[in-house]
């Protein structure tokens, strides 16, 4: 698992900061990258515009790092936000995967690949799930190769690879990723398998 948090920390920490004084809530920040994220995926790359979509769902799906760190910075808070944050996470995901699956059902005119996607959107939410349920029973899941950073700079990589000419770049990206996630979801149950029957 990469951990970029120290690094992106000290870059948005600045704009975090300054957010707040200009009278913004980490809520709204949630909010508008979620919404921005799922435009961007359905009107842009849905229809194959891989570079602007590329680009505008990537700074979109950013705003996580940024809204983390103005909660961080505003203190203790209720837990409505990590809720609404977790939750909208899922959404932008989705469409994400979404998109490419319209696009390969479509223009794309890939089967295959029509199929990858939406293992990668299913898959995706197992892992995701897989943990909350996990946390709900009082256990811990944070083992897996691929968690959300991982499978969106995959993707992401791929979509803004293929929009610049790099053809194979998302067909590969992929099904690299189908690959991982399936390992990962595998991982989590194997984790709480072993949690549950520990004596």
């Amino acid at each position: 698992m990469l951990n970029l948090r120290p690094a992106v920390g000290r870059v948005v920490g600045p704009l975090a900061a300054r957010l707040l004084r200009l009278g913004l809530t980490p809520d709204m920040v949630t909010v508008a990258g979620a919404v921005g994220a799922v435009t961007a995926a359905l009107a842009l790359v849905a229809r194959g515009h891989f570079v602007w979509g590329g680009l505008a769902v990537t700074l979109a799906v950013l705003t996580d790092a940024l809204d983390g760190t103005m909660a961080r910075l505003r203190g203790p808070a209720g837990s409505w936000g990590a809720f609404l944050d977790s939750t909208l996470d899922r959404i932008a995901d989705a469409s994400i995967f979404s998109a490419l699956a319209i696009w390969y059902a479509g223009r794309g005119h890939s089967q295959v690949l029509l199929c990858v996607s939406l293992f990668c959107l299913v898959a995706g939410l197992v892992t995701s799930y897989a943990k909350a349920r996990a946390e709900g029973l009082g256990m811990t899941c944070d083992v897996g190769i691929a968690e959300r950073t991982e499978r969106l700079i995959l993707v992401l990589a791929g979509i803004l690879l293929t929009g610049v000419g790099v053809s194979f770049a998302l067909p590969v990206l992929l099904w690299v990723l189908a690959v991982a996630s399936a390992v990962t979801v595998v991982q989590r149950l194997a984790e709480v398998h072993r949690q549950a029957t520990a004596s």
